[in-house]
C-alpha cells in the first residue's frame, strides 16, 4: 500500500507537501467512485503519524485505526470504547460550537474534525460497529454495553451536525435505517436513536414505509408516554405529504396531473393507515396532549422561563432535555416515567424549576402535530370518532388556561430580545399547533359542536326555539357526554383572547385564531352558530382589526375577510350590527379599501355580500329586512349593478388557468356565484355583454372572455372529476350543484346565436385565443 503512494525523500520536497493533499484527494475519489482507499485503516500507521500534525489531523485517523483493530465481534469492546471516547470529546465540541457560537450554514463554516473522521471511515466504521451484532450467525446475539452504542449514535450525529453529506449517506442506506428503529426498543438508547433517525428521514429521498419496520406495533405499545412524544418527532416525517406546508402556492393544473400519475395511496397516506391499525395508539396521543404538567411553584416561575427562552435560542436544550430524561429513567424505573422527579438530578444547577413545563409543551406540539395531519387524511372519520370518544376536545379544554394560554404581566413580555408572542418560542408554536388543530376538527364536521360545553350547546337550542327555526341536525345529535367540561368551552375560550389579543401580537396566532373559529361556521350556514358568536362581539373585534388597527399582514387580513364572510352570511342582524358599527362615510371608505387592496385575500367576504344581497332582496315581506336594506351602506353599494360588475372584471381578470391554485380558485367561484344569481334574473346577456364592452373599452378584445371561457373549461375537468367533493360549494353557497353544473355549461355553450354563451360576445377573429392551454 505504501508503494503505491510512494516512498518519502529528502530530496522531494514538492511530494512531501503534496503528500497530505494526494491522500485526502484519495480518499475523496474513493467516496465518489466506490474504488481506492475507502478508510485510514488502510494506510500504514507510521504514515499516518507522520503526516498527521502537518496535516491537522489530530490524531483522528490514528485513533480510527486503533478502533478498527479493536472492534472485531469477538474482542473485549471496552478499548474500542475508550479510543471512541476520545474521538468523541474532539467531535462534540466541533458541533457544540456549530449550534451555539457562530449559527454559521454548513456551507459557511468548515469542521475538520468530523470531516476527517467522515473522511478516513469513521461513519462507516460506527454503522459497521453498530450492526455487527445483527450479521452474526450465532443463535445467541451478543449484546453490545449500553454506553457504547450511546456514544456510537452521537458521534453519527454530531457528524450530521457539521458535515455536509454525512445525513444523505446514512439516509441512502436502508439497513441501516431500519435497523436504528430496533435500538429505539432499549431505553437507556431510545433518545439518540430517536435524534439520529429524525435527522436521518429529513433528508431521506423516498419516505420510508412504517410498515417495513421489523415489530412496529410491539415497538410502539412498549413506549412509555415520553418515548412515545419523542416518537411522534419521526413519524411526523413519515405521515406528511412533501410541501404540505406550501400546498396552497402549488398550481391546481400540477396537482391534477399529478394525482393522475399517482392514482394510487401515496406514501404518507400508507403510512397513516399503519398508525392507525395500531392498538391504543390514538388513545395514547390523545392522553398525552391533554395530561396535566404539575404546576412550577415560586415567584421566579416567570423569570425561570425567560431564562428557558434563552436557552432553547441556541438549541443545546433538546440534548440537555434528552440526558435529563434518560437520568430520570435510570433512577426511577420503579416509578411511571410521567412523575419523575428532578431534584436529584446532577443537571439540577442548570435546569430551572420550569424546565417540566417547556419540556411537557415541547412534546404537545409534536402529538398535536401528528393528531393534526391524521385529521386532514383520508381516514378522517375513523380519527375523528376515535378523538372525541377520547376526549381529547374536553382534555385541551381543561389545560387551556393553565398550559395552552397562559396569562403573562406585562413586566414579563420581553424574551430574547422580543416580545412574548415571538413566533420562534415554544409556547407560541404550541399555540398555533393547538389552534391548527382545532380548525381541523371543525372543518366541515358534524363534531364541532364537541368544542361547547352544555349550557352553550342550550344556549343555541334557545337561539333557534326563539327565531322559530328547526335546530341543525348535527347540534341535535351530539353526544353531551363528549362535550366540554367547566364555566367556558373551548370556543369561547378562543373567543376571550381572540378579542384581548395585542395589535402587536404574532401575526401567525391572530391568523390561526381567525382560522379556528372561522372553521366551526363553514359548512351550511347555521343562524344559531352565527348568533352564538355576534352576541360575544366578535363581529365588531374584527371590524376593528381590518379598520381601526392598522393591520397590513395580507394573511391576517384574508383570515378576518373570510371569518366576516362566514359570520355575516344571510344574517341581516350582523348587517345590522355591520352598519352600526361602520357609521362614517370615513370608516365605510377604508372598509372598500382593505376589501379592494387584495380582491384573491378578500374575495369569499364579496361573494357573502353579493349572496346576502340577492336573499334580503327576496325577503321584502319582513319589516326589519326592509329597514336594514335601506340604511346598510354595505348592502346599498353592492345593490349598485356597476360595482357588482366592477368586482366581476378584476376577479376575471386576475387569475387563469396556469396561476390557479387552491388559493385562489375562490375567485372563479366568486365571479360564478355573480353570474348564476344574474341567469336567476334573466340578467347574463346583460353582463357578458358588459364583460365584452370592458375588453373593447380596454383595447385587449376576447382577452377576458376567452380567459373567462377557458377557466370554465377548467372548472368542468376539476369539479365534476369523480374524486372531488363538491358539497362544499353548495353548503356555502345555499345554490344546488345541479345549477352550478348547468350554468358552467350554459356559458360554455357552443351555439353563437345563444345569448347565454360566451363564445358570442367574442368577435370570430379572437375567438380561442388561448385554447391550446388546456388542449391534452
Amino acid at each position: 500500500m505504501a508503494s503505491r503512494l510512494g516512498p518519502e525523500s529528502p530530496h522531494t520536497a514538492g511530494k512531501r507537501r503534496s503528500c497530505c493533499s494526494n491522500i485526502v484527494t484519495k480518499f475523496t475519489g474513493s467516496k465518489i467512485t466506490g474504488q481506492g482507499f475507502g478508510r485510514g485503516t488502510q494506510l500504514p500507521l507510521g504514515l499516518l503519524l507522520e503526516r498527521d500534525k502537518r496535516a491537522k489531523w489530530n490524531g483522528i485517523p490514528t485513533l480510527l485505526q486503533k478502533l478498527y483493530e479493536s472492534s472485531h465481534l469477538n474482542s473485549d469492546l471496552s478499548h474500542a470504547h475508550s479510543f471512541l471516547k476520545l474521538l468523541s470529546s474532539q467531535l462534540s465540541m466541533e458541533a457544540m460550537s456549530f449550534v451555539t457560537e457562530d449559527r454559521k450554514s454548513v456551507q459557511e463554516s468548515t469542521f475538520p474534525n468530523t470531516h476527517t473522521f467522515d473522511l478516513f471511515g469513521g461513519v462507516d466504521l460506527l454503522v459497521e460497529i453498530l450492526m455487527r451484532p445483527t450479521l452474526t450467525m450465532q443463535k445467541k446475539k451478543p449484546k453490545m454495553n449500553d454506553d457504547l452504542v450511546k456514544d456510537c449514535l452521537s458521534v453519527l450525529y454530531n457528524c450530521c451536525i457539521c458535515t455536509e453529506g454525512v445525513t444523505k449517506s446514512l439516509a441512502a442506506r436502508d439497513d441501516f435505517v431500519l435497523f436504528l428503529f430496533t435500538l429505539m426498543t432499549n431505553k437507556k438508547t431510545f433518545l439518540q436513536t430517536a435524534t439520529l433517525i429524525e435527522d436521518i428521514l429529513g433528508v431521506k429521498k423516498e419516505m420510508i414505509q412504517l410498515e417495513g419496520i421489523p415489530n412496529l406495533s410491539s415497538l410502539v405499545q412498549s413506549f412509555d408516554q415520553q418515548q412515545l412524544a419523542n416518537f411522534c418527532r419521526i413519524l411526523s416525517v413519515t405521515i406528511s405529504e412533501p410541501d404540505v406546508g406550501n400546498d396552497d402556492k402549488h398550481t391546481l393544473l400540477a396537482k391534477n396531473a399529478q394525482q393522475k400519475r399517482n392514482a394510487s395511496p401515496s406514501r404518507a397516506e400508507v403510512n397513516q393507515v399503519t398508525l392507525l391499525n395500531i392498538p391504543g395508539f390514538i388513545e395514547r396521543l390523545c392522553k398525552l396532549a391533554t395530561r396535566k404538567v404539575s404546576e412550577a411553584t415560586g415567584a421566579n416561575f416567570l423569570q425561570e422561563l425567560e431564562d428557558w427562552y434563552t436557552w432553547l435560542d441556541n438549541a443545546l436544550v433538546l440534548d440537555a432535555l434528552m440526558q435529563m430524561a434518560t437520568e430520570e429513567a435510570e433512577q426511577s424505573s420503579t416509578e411511571s416515567s410521567d412523575e419523575s422527579s428532578v431534584a436529584t438530578s446532577p443537571l439540577r444547577h442548570r435546569l430551572p424549576q420550569s424546565m417540566k413545563i417547556v419540556h411537557e409543551i415541547m412534546y404537545k406540539v409534536e402529538v398535536l402535530y401528528v393528531l393534526c395531519v391524521l385529521l386532514m387524511g383520508r381516514q378522517r372519520n375513523q380519527v375523528h370518532k376515535m378523538l372525541a370518544e377520547f376526549r381529547l376536545i374536553p382534555g385541551l379544554n381543561n389545560l387551556f388556561d393553565k398550559l395552552i394560554w397562559r396569562k403573562f404581566t406585562a413586566s414579563n413580555h420581553v424574551v430574547h430580545g422580543q416580545n412574548e408572542n415571538c413566533d420562534c418560542s415554544p409556547e407560541i408554536s404550541f399555540k398555533i399547533q393547538f389552534l391548527r388543530l382545532l380548525q381541523s376538527f371543525s372543518d366541515h364536521h358534524e363534531n364541532k359542536y364537541l368544542l361547547l360545553n352544555s349550557q352553550e350547546l342550550n344556549e343555541l337550542s334557545a337561539i333557534s326555539m326563539k327565531a322559530n327555526i328547526p335546530e341543525v341536525e348535527a347540534l341535535v345529535n351530539t353526544d353531551r357526554s363528549l362535550v366540554c367540561d367547566g364555566r367556558k368551552g373551548l370556543l369561547t375560550r378562543i373567543l376571550t383572547v381572540m378579542k384581548r389579543e395585542p395589535p402587536d401580537s404574532s401575526f401567525r396566532g391572530r391568523f390561526w385564531q381567525a382560522r379556528a373559529v372561522e372553521s366551526f361556521l363553514r359548512g351550511a350556514t347555521s343562524y344559531a352558530d352565527q348568533m352564538f358568536l355576534l352576541k360575544r362581539g366578535l363581529l365588531e373585534h374584527i371590524l376593528f382589526c381590518i379598520i381601526d388597527s392598522g393591520c397590513t399582514s395580507r394573511d391576517v387580513l384574508q383570515s378576518y375577510f373570510d371569518l366576516l364572510g362566514e359570520l355575516m352570511k344571510f344574517n341581516i342582524d350582523a348587517f345590522k350590527r355591520f352598519n352600526k358599527y361602520v357609521n362614517t362615510p370615513e370608516k365605510f371608505q377604508t372598509f372598500l379599501t382593505q376589501i379592494n387592496s387584495s380582491l384573491v385575500d378578500s374575495n369569499m367576504l364579496v361573494r357573502c355580500i353579493v349572496l346576502s344581497l340577492d336573499r334580503f332582496e327576496s325577503q321584502t315581506e319582513d319589516v326589519k329586512v326592509v329597514e336594514v336594506l335601506s340604511e346598510c351602506c354595505l348592502l346599498s353599494y353592492m345593490a349598485r349593478v356597476e360595482n357588482r360588475l366592477s368586482f366581476l372584471f378584476r376577479l376575471i381578470n386576475i387569475i387563469n388557468v396556469q396561476t390557479l391554485t387552491q388559493e385562489n380558485v375562490s375567485c372563479l367561484n366568486t365571479s360564478l356565484v355573480i353570474l348564476m344569481l344574474a341567469r336567476r334574473k334573466a340578467k347574463l346577456p346583460f353582463y357578458l355583454n358588459a364583460l365584452r364592452e370592458k375588453e373593447y373599452a380596454e383595447k385587449y378584445p376576447g382577452c377576458l372572455l376567452n380567459n373567462f371561457h377557458n377557466l370554465l373549461r377548467f372548472w368542468q375537468r376539476h369539479y365534476l372529476n369523480k374524486d372531488k367533493d363538491s358539497t362544499c360549494l353548495e353548503n356555502s353557497s345555499c345554490i344546488p350543484f345541479s345549477y352550478w353544473k348547468e350554468t358552467v355549461s350554459v356559458l360554455l355553450g357552443s351555439d353563437r346565436t345563444s345569448l347565454c354563451a360566451i363564445v358570442s360576445y367574442i368577435d370570430e377573429p379572437f375567438v380561442d385565443l388561448d385554447r391550446e392551454l388546456l388542449d391534452d
